[in-house]
């Protein structure tokens, strides 16, 4: 059973997470018209680190959110499986 602090942590991670992914996303679509925009292209690879190294601190936590990240799970690749999926959350 998780505790209340460990629930708020990890959906504050989920959050982080979300939040750097939208960057990621939307500076990648900025980029496909300009390409040689160099502050750009620096922004771009800080976000897409920040989110590498969320989604790893993820894995390591509470399991893979992805294949990608199967493996940073202590070698347990299916411990997705054990997580509820999202409408079977309460509130979801």
């Amino acid at each position: 059973m998780m505790r209340q602090n460990d629930c708020s942590s990890r959906e504050k991670l989920m959050r982080e997470i979300n939040e750097v992914s939208f960057a990621v996303n939307d500076i990648h679509l900025f980029l496909d018209t300009h390409p040689c925009d160099e502050k750009a292209l620096a922004y771009y690879e800080g976000v897409v680190e920040r989110r590498k190294k969320l989604m790893n601190e993820y894995a390591r936590t509470y399991g893979p959110l992805t294949i990608n990240d199967a493996v940073l799970s202590d070698g347990d690749t299916w411990k997705w499986m054990e997580q509820p999926f999202p409408w079977e959350k309460e509130g979801a």
